[in-house]
């Protein structure tokens, strides 16, 4: 069987799948999204695959050319063909709740991983070999030196580059199509959301220094994350005017701040949430529903978040335990999170199976609000087998209690 856009060596091409329906897979992916995301109840949950560009640059089927991150990074249309060929290759090999085959259109954006805040401060990019690029901790040494030029240009730095991309790209679009499909340059999303205060305060100056200052002199520390947070409020509001997007965003504001996994509940109440609470007044309505990614287990301040912050929607990291998050958190909040990524990647099919089922009855999907994803971003080299394995074992186990058979 031909299916169009796709290779012989793609998963969608081998017999196995040869009578893969893409219309049927997407027109009840679409569904259960438009239910889920109103808050209606749907037969079963959503399951998708969390993947960055390091999954298709480290993964030889994704990528036999062998582009590194340099190349990828430094050169705007090397990274536009790039990532309309990765998002080929996931729409023919990754099996999850989102349109599969060939889109509409494809959407692409200038794509600066999660050094771009640190870089815009003004920390050097570092391209380590087998590894995404990073920044180093480069006002380690003397931590009040990031604030002696004032507020970055929000457009200044790698963010230029960003706009200078961006451009390119949407002259690009209008002008080329890929595999007979229109191209769409979306919305950057660097410029427009943050990794968090704390998180971008350990890239700049270290997360020894961060720690230790917020118990030993918390007054200094205060002043450097509130310089951080002015200056991330100022780049995000500059940049979504710049986009056409709202400001305040009356619903779905969403951020991230890896970081405070390090730091007791009482701390994150004295030192952090004040920065939070100033990030979200100034991007967010009062009363809109907001959303966190946090890796690692930050399961302890999530009560915290949701009576201080209005926050309903958790992109958990790993570990967590599923069952206690449901239970302190009620069935309202919107919660997502699914196995280990270095056991997705070295299990068995059967022992993937085996860890979704016993996630999915933990008590979890009390009150349908649940999104099954790997915890938390998917390894170059997991095979598929194992996140076919995930998504079946979603679609079994993952029935909303009071539908199932």
């Amino acid at each position: 069987m031909s299916l169009p856009g796709c290779l012989p060596t793609d998963r969608f091409a081998h017999s196995d799948f040869a009578r893969f329906d893409f219309a049927a897979h997407n027109a009840e992916q679409a569904g259960m999204w438009d239910a889920f995301n109103a808050g209606r109840p749907t037969t079963r949950i959503p399951i998708i695959l969390g993947t960055n560009t390091r999954y298709f640059i480290y993964n030889g089927s994704a990528n036999p050319d062998g582009l590194d991150f340099r190349g990828y990074s430094e050169d705007p249309d090397v990274m536009f063909d790039a990532q309309l060929r990765f998002q080929r290759w996931s729409k023919f090999n990754l099996l999850q709740d989102i349109e599969l085959g060939l889109p509409e259109k494809w959407t692409i954006s200038p794509d600066f991983q999660n050094y771009r805040e640190a870089a815009w401060f003004g920390c050097e990019i570092h391209y380590f070999p087998g590894q995404v690029p990073d920044t180093m901790p480069d006002f380690a040494d003397a931590p009040e030196r990031a604030m002696e030029n004032g507020v970055p240009d929000p457009f200044g730095g790698l963010m230029a580059r960003g706009v200078e991309y961006w451009e390119h790209y949407k002259a690009r679009a209008e002008r080329e199509t890929f595999l007979d499909r229109p191209v769409e340059a979306a919305v950057p999303g660097y410029g427009i959301g943050t990794d968090g205060p704390m998180t971008v305060a350990c890239n700049l100056f270290g997360a020894d220094f961060v720690c230790e200052t917020m118990a030993d002199d918390p007054d200094r520390l205060h002043k450097l994350l509130d310089f951080v947070t002015e200056a991330t409020i100022q780049r995000m509001i500059a940049w979504r005017k710049f986009c056409g997007l709202p400001v305040p965003q009356e619903d779905g504001f969403g951020f991230a701040d890896d970081s405070i996994a390090l730091i007791s509940t009482a701390m994150y109440r004295e030192h952090v949430l004040p920065h939070h609470r100033r990030l979200c007044d100034a991007l967010s309505g009062p009363s809109s529903s907001r959303g966190i990614h946090l890796c690692g287990d930050a399961t302890r301040h999530f009560k915290t978040l949701v009576e201080e912050l209005n926050i309903h929607s958790f992109d958990t990291g790993f570990p967590v335990n599923f069952c206690a998050m449901r239970r302190e958190l009620g069935p309202e909040v919107r919660l997502q999170g699914g196995p280990h990524v270095d056991f997705l990647m070295r299990a068995t099919p059967g022992e993937v199976r085996e860890e979704v089922r016993h996630i999915l009855d933990s008590g979890i999907l009390e009150g349908g609000r649940f999104l099954l994803r790997e915890g938390n971003n998917l390894a170059p080299y997991t095979p598929l087998e194992n996140t076919e394995a995930m998504y079946h074992a979603g679609r079994e186990f993952g029935k909303i209690a009071d539908q199932r058979d």
